[in-house]
């Protein structure tokens, strides 16, 4: 062995804990980083391998009814591959617990070979002919702990039937199952999807040899003109009374889980960036001091013939080996991890083709990417060994000029701080660089600490703002079609209410420039108080009489600002497009809307006195009451969305611990190897510290003075940091769906600050002993020699 390796191997065993922490960081940044990775692409492959064995459809069509011959006469139109229709409708389904309101999507399947959205059987069998089964999509079917043969009751049109369950599947229409883009979280035991022959959902909805929903292939070699398709298919069915029509890429499920792949990407880069920047400034302050220490035996290899690229490669090789050693088991570790994920979203994603592949590319890509940070910390650590001299170097190194620090002039204040505290000033100003990045590291332990209990409370917060502040009633209905406005008295002798408001949801096209968003339009009374609107610095902001309130959402996705004109155009035949002003912007941080006065509603449709439902403030009973109204398709409940949501919460308590650990890791690893280079340097001056009769816990308690000043000014520092990161982190996941709000309640900085305070402790505690092994004697001896 060369004897400039053997050094190497008795400076890692004199400095093992230092190495093993930051040895540790690595492991931890690649285990993450691969294992992330690769479920990534796991994740996207498998989607799309799905969409590809099922057929998954290219534009959805929603259509009041379209004939077969209609349908028929879309394949003329150039791009399009196939075209086939499909009975969709929400419907109440009989449950034991009468006051316990379960949906169901009846949905029926096409009599063609080659379907579009066919269906994945997980159990049972296949959907046969006959008008009494069906199959069920698997979320529903284990939501609601169902067995094969089991009967389900949907009540249709005010009547009831029965169906026997005879197979279970999948869908990649409801990879991820949500009712419609207003609903915050999954409810699969409330919400499910249920197919049924055509000849049965023709007859039980009233839709024989008619479609209320369409699904559309495109051909592969049109797919760039899809948008030019779509205003085509449109213009065939614009007499049969079209609601909407969604790209795949809007399609609720789809994006979703395309919003689920690139979270998996963001994290993946930004925990390897963070981690091995930390880690390679470690090593840079490390080996920079080593430099230091070593600088007399430095001075004598070089005068014995080493040169100073061997010099310099041997300290580089410290770190080199960091991220080797860390390199291999962060892969190793890596791949049982990325199948323990895999498995989870096997059982939460429902994707039932899901399947685990190595991509050795992250692999090879992960070792690339340590051994260069290694590398690069390595040499610009240990960059100093470049200008010492065999002669200079056979002297002590020259002290730098001492000078009094800004403090010590205010004799006000300098005279009554004790001499422990001067110490502990004095050493923190002479070394600001290091001092400075102990605060930095501190700061962004406190902010990856604070996110995910941002994350815990964020929900709750949205669904607080979105169903208590801005939404203030108790209960929404809907229509299963569109009554005239005496409805809503005839609705109020139903159940003792306190207060009751029509409402008119219409689907419409807006249309800014080139940009285009179809949303719904909720028409209310100008008086409304049901919705207490705030505009986007959070005054107040009353519906106008005339024009359109856009959220704030759909402002950004539109590019217009109060004062804007945009094309509003409907989905009903012989009906003009219009041109309204935007009156106002309001935040809605759940869903995408645009509201306007009923009458202005009206306007647009040339209708009198139409609603599509009703917003209710009631203690009374209301979805017993309801549940057998035929008219009525949906009633959404407040209460019941709550309690959804905190079993959502419950879900979020793993990964809420993990990044806290994540936190924990890095605060540790940067205290514990700040402080021991600290304790390094300053061997000779705690060794003059005990020849004056300082005690061992004496010299670690001026150790933790620094250490917890620099927290304090870590945890002050990190509060900006840790609202910049929930910020950025708000900006990167907000969706069409939903915009997550940065608000953060003062619980969640105590429980950083705690946490952080935590952290520093246990590193500070893993140095006792370095102080405790101090010998004096020798280090005194040393340098007198």
């Amino acid at each position: 062995m060369k004897k400039l390796d053997t050094i190497l191997i008795r400076s890692i065993k004199n400095t093992r804990g230092q190495f093993i922490s930051i040895t540790f960081m690595i492991v931890l940044a690649l285990t993450i980083y691969v294992s992330l990775s690769m479920v990534g692409d796991n994740l996207y492959n498998s989607i799309f391998h799905y969409y590809e064995i099922t057929n998954f459809g290219d534009i959805f069509v929603e259509a009041s009814r379209v004939p077969k011959s209609a349908i028929d006469g879309l394949a003329s139109i150039e791009g399009v591959a196939v075209a086939q229709g499909r009975i969709s409708a929400d419907v109440p389904l009989r449950v034991e617990d009468p006051r316990e309101k379960v949906n169901v999507r009846i949905v029926s399947l096409p009599d063609e070979e080659k379907r579009i959205n066919n269906l994945y059987t997980l159990e049972g069998q296949g959907l046969n002919k006959s008008p009494h089964t069906t199959v069920v999509l698997k979320q529903f079917y284990d939501g609601r702990k169902m067995s094969l043969g089991d009967r389900l009751t949907p009540y249709i049109g005010g009547k009831e039937y029965s169906l026997d369950i005879i197979g279970v599947v999948g869908s990649p229409e409801y990879i991820y199952l949500m009712e419609d883009e207003q609903t915050l979280v999954p409810a699969p035991e409330k919400f499910g999807v249920i197919y049924v022959s055509e000849d049965f959902a023709g007859r039980a909805l009233g839709y024989q040899g008619s479609y209320n929903e369409l699904v559309i292939k495109i051909d592969e070699n049109h797919l760039n003109r899809i948008d030019s398709i779509v205003d085509d298919i449109e213009d065939k069915l614009d007499r049969y009374g079209v609601k909407r029509i969604i790209k795949r890429e809007d399609h609720l499920s789809h994006s979703m889980m395309m919003q689920e792949v690139e979270s998996l990407q963001t994290m993946t880069g930004a925990i390897i960036v963070l981690f091995l920047s930390v880690a390679g400034i470690i090593i840079n302050i490390m080996l920079s001091r080593m430099v230091k220490r070593d600088r007399t035996s430095i001075g004598v290899m070089k005068a014995i013939g080493y040169t100073n690229s061997r010099i310099l490669m041997h300290y580089a090789k410290y770190s080199i080996l960091m991220g080797l050693i860390g390199s291999i088991i962060g892969i190793l570790l890596s791949i049982p991890l990325s199948k323990a994920l895999t498995d989870l979203y096997i059982v939460y994603m429902n994707i039932p083709v899901f399947q685990m592949k190595l991509y050795y590319r992250y692999f090879i890509l992960g070792l690339i990417i340590t051994t260069i940070f290694c590398i690069i910390s390595g040499l610009i650590g240990a960059r100093s060994v470049l200008n010492i001299s065999p002669a200079e170097s056979m002297r002590p190194e020259t002290p730098k000029s001492g000078k009094r620090i800004w403090l010590e002039k205010v004799k006000v204040i300098w005279k009554r701080i004790s001499f422990s505290w001067k110490m502990v000033i004095r050493n923190i100003s002479r070394n600001k660089r290091r001092s400075a990045f102990l605060v930095l590291g501190i700061g962004v332990t406190f902010a990856i600490t604070i996110v995910p209990i941002y994350l815990t409370s964020v929900f709750k917060t949205m669904f607080d703002i979105q169903y208590g502040e801005f939404q203030k009633m108790d209960y929404s209905i809907d229509f299963a079609v569109p009554m005239n406005k005496n409805a809503i008295l005839g609705v109020s002798q139903l159940i003792d209410s306190e207060h009751i408001e029509p409402k008119a949801e219409m689907p419409f096209e807006l249309n800014r420039g080139w940009r285009k968003e179809t949303i719904s339009v909720i028409a209310l009374s100008s008086d409304t108080i049901m919705y207490d609107f705030k505009d986007q610095f959070g005054g107040e902001f009353h519906l106008p009489r005339y024009g359109i309130v856009l959220s704030e959402i759909l402002a950004k996705s539109l590019k217009v600002q109060v004062g804007d004109k945009v094309l509003v155009k409907t989905y009903i035949s012989d009906k003009d497009d219009k041109t309204i002003k935007v009156k106002g912007i309001v935040k809605q941080y759940l869903g995408s809307n645009a509201y306007m006065d009923l009458e202005q509603m009206y306007d647009l449709l040339d209708e009198r006195d139409l609603v599509t439902g009703a917003l209710i403030n009631s203690e009374d009973d209301v979805v017993t009451k309801f549940k057998d109204v035929k008219n009525i398709r949906q009633i959404q409940s407040i209460g019941a969305m709550r309690n959804s949501l905190l079993e959502f919460m419950d879900t979020m308590l793993a990964s809420v611990g993990t990044m806290m650990i994540f936190g924990g890791v890095l605060g540790f690893a940067i205290v514990y190897n700040i402080t021991i280079v600290s304790i390094n340097e300053r061997i000779m001056e705690f060794s003059s510290l005990r020849v004056l009769g300082f005690e061992n816990k004496q010299i670690y308690r001026l150790i933790t003075r620094e250490n917890n000043l620099m927290t304090i000014f870590g945890i002050l520092l990190g509060i900006p940091l840790g609202y910049g990161m929930c910020l950025g982190l708000s900006e990167a996941v907000s969706t069409d769906i939903y915009s997550i709000p940065v608000m953060i309640k003062a619980e969640a900085y105590i429980i950083a600050g705690l946490a952080t305070l935590i952290f520093v402790s246990i590193a500070q505690l893993a140095t006792i002993r370095k102080v405790h092994n101090i010998n004096f004697m020798e280090a005194l001896k040393n340098r007198t020699s």
